[in-house]
C-alpha cells in the first residue's frame, strides 16, 4: 500500500492501487523500458546487454532483458504485466539453460548489437571492463560455471511462483521476484518497485544459507596462487586500517578479487581500492544511469581540485572521459606485484 501525507488535516490517504493496462501502460513499450534505462530500480548496479534477446538455438523464444552484474554474472530479466502467470520460473529456467553456455567474447558481441542498435556509438568490451572495474577483458571471467541469476517482474505473482522461487533459492539458485505496482494520484502515474522473494530484510540471509553448502565445498579446492594472494593481501590491508582507525571499509570483508569497493552515500559512486599486476590504485569512480550526471558531479569536484589535492597529500589523475558515461578520479602507485 502506498500513502500520500496530507498536511493540512495530518492524515495518510490511501493512493488507488491501479493495474498496467487500465492506466494505458504495456508491457513491452513501457515496463521493459523503463528497466532497460533504469536498472537501479533493483537496488543494484545492472549493465543491461540486451532486450528481447532471442539467439537461441531451434526456437523462437526471447528473454525481455538479459544484463550483467558486478560480478560478472549473467542476470536474466523477465516482465509480466499485470500477473506472473504459473509458468514464469520455468520459463526463466528454460532461458537460464539457453544462455549457460555464452562464451565470453558472444556476450560482448550480443552488448555491441544492442549497442549498436541504440546507436550510441559505443564499444562494448569497453563499457564491460569499465562496469566491472578491469583493465582488460581477459583478466575476468564472464558467466561462468553455474551461476546466471534470475529477475522476475510482475503485478501479482501466484502462489505456484513464489513457492517455487523459495525452493530453489534453497538449493543456491538465485531469483528474485519484484512486484511492481502503479498507483495514480491527481493525474500522475507513480510506480512502485517492491522485492518480494527473497524478503529483503531476510534476503543475505537466506541466500547465505543456501548457497553455504556449496562454498564449503568451493572453498576445499585450491585456490590460484593469484587468488591466494589478492586475499592475502585484502586481508592485511584491512587488519591495517582498523589498525589506523580508518573506518571506510570497516563493514567490508576480504576478497579474491582485484578490487573492494565502498559506497560514498551517492547512489553509484564508488570508492574503490584495485590491486593489479603493475599497480595498486584508489579511486573515486562516477557511474550514475545519466552521463550528465556523471560530468556534473565530475566538474564541481574539479572546481575543488587544489584544496582536495591538498588534503589529499599527492597530485591525482582527474578522468572526465567525455567519450563515456562514467568519470572518475585516481591515484595510482606503480609496482611489480
Amino acid at each position: 500500500m502506498l500513502f500520500q501525507f496530507h498536511s493540512q488535516d495530518n492524515e495518510l490517504h490511501l493512493l488507488p492501487q491501479s493495474r498496467f493496462r487500465d492506466v494505458g501502460l504495456s508491457e513491452r513499450s513501457h515496463l521493459q523500458e523503463w528497466i532497460a534505462k533504469n536498472p537501479d530500480v533493483f537496488d543494484e548496479e545492472l549493465l543491461i546487454i540486451q532486450k528481447e534477446f532471442g539467439h537461441f538455438d531451434e526456437t523462437r523464444e526471447r528473454l525481455d532483458l538479459l544484463a550483467i552484474d558486478k560480478t560478472g554474472r549473467l542476470v536474466l530479466i523477465e516482465n509480466k504485466l499485470d500477473d506472473s502467470g504459473r509458468d514464469v520460473v520455468w520459463q526463466s529456467l528454460r532461458y537460464v539453460s539457453y544462455c549457460a553456455n555464452l562464451s565470453k567474447q558472444e556476450i560482448v558481441t550480443i552488448y555491441q548489437s544492442y549497442l549498436d542498435s541504440q546507436n550510441h556509438g559505443e564499444m562494448a568490451s569497453d563499457n564491460i571492463c569499465d562496469f566491472l572495474q578491469v583493465e582488460d577483458l581477459n583478466d575476468i571471467s564472464i558467466n561462468s560455471h553455474n551461476n546466471q541469476r534470475i529477475i522476475l517482474v510482475a503485478g501479482r505473482f501466484c502462489k505456484e511462483v513464489t513457492s517455487t522461487a523459495l525452493w530453489l533459492i534453497s538449493k543456491g539458485i538465485q531469483i528474485q521476484c519484484f512486484k511492481v505496482t502503479p498507483y495514480q494520484t491527481m493525474g500522475t502515474t507513480l510506480i512502485m518497485f517492491q522485492q518480494i522473494i527473497p524478503p529483503p530484510e531476510a534476503s543475505d540471509y537466506m541466500i547465505k544459507m543456501a548457497t553455504k553448502e556449496i562454498e564449503d565445498e568451493e572453498t576445499k579446492k585450491t585456490r590460484s596462487a593469484r587468488e591466494t594472494l589478492r586475499l592475502e593481501f585484502w586481508t592485511e590491508l584491512l587488519a591495517e586500517f582498523q589498525a589506523q582507525n580508518i573506518d571506510l571499509y570497516s563493514t567490508i570483508s576480504p576478497s579474491t578479487n582485484h578490487w573492494l569497493s565502498r559506497s560514498t552515500g551517492v547512489a553509484c559512486c564508488s570508492y574503490y581500492l584495485i590491486f593489479t599486476t603493475k599497480e595498486i590504485r584508489v579511486e573515486l569512480f562516477l557511474a550514475r544511469p545519466l552521463a550528465r550526471e556523471n560530468k556534473y558531479l565530475f566538474d564541481e569536484l574539479a572546481k575543488n581540485k587544489g584544496a582536495i589535492e591538498t588534503h589529499f597529500g599527492h597530485p591525482l589523475t582527474w578522468l572526465r572521459l567525455n567519450e563515456k558515461k562514467a568519470s572518475r578520479i585516481t591515484y595510482a602507485y606503480p609496482c611489480d606485484l
